[in-house]
C-alpha cells in the first residue's frame, strides 16, 4: 500500500495563502474576429436569434442584428456563458462513481470507511506518488471542459502552479489577481491550521478576498458533530459575506436564515449529498432567506459527471422541497450567479460587451433556449471558448473559426459519436507544451487502469 500521507495532503490542501500568477504564453487567437448565430442567453434576457461577435478574445458586440463586417458562423444551437463549477476536488477526478455501501451520517464516517479507502484512497495514493504533478488536474479541467465548464472550483495550488490552466481555476489566479481562499475543513480550536483560518479573515476584513469557499456542515441535520461545528464557525467570525458554503446539508432552516443575514453564499451540490447522507441541503429556504445559490458537481467519487447532470439533480430536488425554479434561475446558478458568488462578475457570467469571450454552445433541442439547458448533457456540447480560444468544438467548426490551425497540443477526439478537436496548449507556443489528453490519459492508466472515461 502507498503512503497514506500523500493522500491525506492531497485532500486536505486547501488555498489559503496569495498565489502569483501561473506560467503563461502568448494565445494564437483566431485570425480574424467571427460572430456566431444562434440562440443566445444574453445578459437582459434569452433569444430566439442573436449573434455573438468575437474579436481579440472578448465579446465584441450581443446583438439581434446580424453584424456585416465580421464573418457569421451558423449554429442552430444556444450560446451561453460558459458553465462554473464552483465546488469540485479535480485530483481525486479520475475515477468512476464509488458506490457507498451505506448512507453516512457526516463526512467524517465515510472518509473512515473501508469501502472508500479500498475504492478511492488506496488508488488515489498510487495516482499520487507514480504520476507527473498536475497530470490529474489535466484531466479533470477535460473532463470539466467537454461538458462546457470554463472555470472551476477546488483545484490545488501545489498541482497547477507550474502549468498553464486549461480551464480557469477561479480559487487561484484570476484577471489580474489572486482574491479567492479555500479550506477544505473548519480547523479545531487546536488545529494546526486555525492560524491559515484567521489569515484568511484578516484577508477578508481587509477587503483583500472576494470568495472564500468552506466545507461545513457536510451531513445530516440532526448530526451532533456537524451542529457543532456551525456553531464553532460563527463562534469563529467566519460567516462574513465573503463566504461561500460548500454543501451545508445539515443545517437547519434558521441556521441557513442566520448566515443569509451574514451575506454568506451557498455552494450545493445535491448529487454528492443525496448519494452520502440520503438528504441534501434546504436550498428553498436558502434561495427564500435571499442567499446566492451557485452549483458544483463535487468529485467524481460520489458527485455527478458534469455540472450539466448536477443541474438537473437541483432542479429536481428543488421543486421536492416546493421551491421550484423557472429553467432562467436555473441557468443562472451555472453563470450569472456563480460568477457573483465567486467574486468575479466583473468579468465572467454572462455574454456582455468587453469581457472574456468564455461562452459555449450547446445543441437546440427546444424552443425555450433557457429549457434547452436544462435538458442538455455533455453530448450537446459543440462548442467552447476560453478568452475568445478556440478550445474545444466540432471539428468543421474548430476549423472554420481557429483558421485550421493545427499543433501538438490540439488532437482530434471523438465524443459522443462527434469529431472533435481538443487545444490542450491554448493554441499558444512554447518550448514545453502542456501534455494533452492522450498522453495525459496514458500516463494515468499505466498507473491505475480504472481511470474513469472522459466521455462518460
Amino acid at each position: 500500500m502507498s503512503d497514506r500521507g500523500a493522500f491525506a495532503r492531497a485532500y486536505a490542501r486547501g488555498v489559503t495563502e496569495p498565489v502569483g500568477p501561473p506560467p503563461s504564453r502568448p494565445r494564437a487567437l483566431p485570425p480574424m474576429p467571427f460572430a456566431l448565430h444562434g440562440a443566445v442567453i444574453a445578459p437582459d434576457g434569452a433569444w430566439s436569434s442573436g449573434y455573438v461577435t468575437v474579436a481579440q478574445g472578448v465579446v465584441d458586440a450581443v446583438s439581434r442584428r446580424k453584424p456585416t463586417s465580421v464573418p457569421v458562423h451558423e449554429t442552430d444551437g444556444v450560446i451561453l456563458p460558459g458553465l462554473l463549477d464552483l465546488h469540485g476536488h479535480p485530483e481525486f477526478n479520475v475515477f468512476a462513481a464509488w458506490e457507498p455501501p451505506k448512507l453516512y451520517a457526516n463526512r467524517y464516517r465515510w472518509r473512515a470507511s473501508d469501502a472508500y479507502h479500498a475504492l478511492v484512497r488506496d488508488p488515489q495514493n498510487v495516482l499520487l506518488t507514480q504520476v507527473p504533478a498536475g497530470t490529474q488536474t489535466r484531466y479533470a479541467e477535460v473532463r470539466a471542459l467537454v461538458g462546457g465548464v470554463t472555470g472551476i472550483q477546488g483545484a490545488s495550488a501545489a498541482s497547477t502552479a507550474t502549468r498553464e490552466p486549461l480551464v480557469r481555476n477561479l480559487d487561484l489566479w484570476a484577471f489580474g489577481a489572486h482574491r479567492a481562499r479555500a479550506m477544505i475543513d473548519l480547523p479545531s480550536a487546536s488545529s494546526r491550521d486555525m492560524p491559515r483560518l484567521r489569515t484568511v479573515l484578516a484577508g477578508v476584513a481587509a477587503g483583500e478576498v472576494d470568495a472564500f469557499y468552506l466545507h461545513l456542515a457536510e451531513g445530516v441535520r440532526g448530526d451532533e458533530r456537524s451542529a457543532s461545528e456551525f456553531t464553532r464557525f460563527l463562534d469563529l467570525g467566519a460567516a462574513t459575506a465573503a463566504t461561500n458554503i460548500i454543501h451545508g446539508s445539515a443545517l437547519s432552516a434558521d441556521d441557513l436564515r442566520t448566515v443569509a443575514a451574514a451575506g454568506c453564499r451557498l455552494v450545493w451540490s445535491p448529487q454528492s449529498n443525496l448519494r452520502l447522507y440520503g438528504e441534501t441541503t434546504l436550498a428553498s429556504v436558502a434561495l427564500e432567506a435571499g442567499m446566492p445559490v451557485a452549483l458544483g458537481a463535487d468529485w467524481l467519487p460520489s458527485g455527478s459527471t458534469s455540472l450539466l447532470a448536477e443541474l438537473k439533480v437541483a432542479r429536481r430536488e428543488l421543486a421536492r422541497q416546493g421551491h421550484p425554479l423557472p429553467a432562467a434561475e436555473l441557468v443562472a446558478m451555472v453563470t450569472s450567479v456563480a460568477a457573483r458568488v465567486a467574486g468575479l462578475e466583473a468579468h465572467l457570467g454572462s455574454l456582455s460587451a468587453g469581457r472574456p469571450a468564455d461562452l459555449v454552445v450547446l445543441e437546440r433541442h427546444h424552443a425555450d433556449p433557457y429549457e434547452s439547458v436544462c435538458l442538455a448533457d455533455p453530448s450537446w456540447v459543440e462548442l467552447v471558448c476560453i478568452g475568445g480560444d478556440v478550445t474545444y468544438g466540432r471539428a468543421d467548426w474548430f476549423d472554420a473559426l481557429s483558421g485550421a490551425a493545427r499543433g501538438s497540443t490540439i488532437e482530434p477526439l471523438t465524443a459522443w459519436g462527434k469529431p472533435m478537436l481538443l487545444d490542450t496548449g491554448f493554441q499558444s507556443p512554447g518550448a514545453d507544451p502542456t501534455p494533452g489528453l492522450s498522453v495525459v490519459r496514458g500516463l494515468l492508466t499505466a498507473a491505475y487502469p480504472a481511470v474513469g472515461p472522459i466521455f462518460a
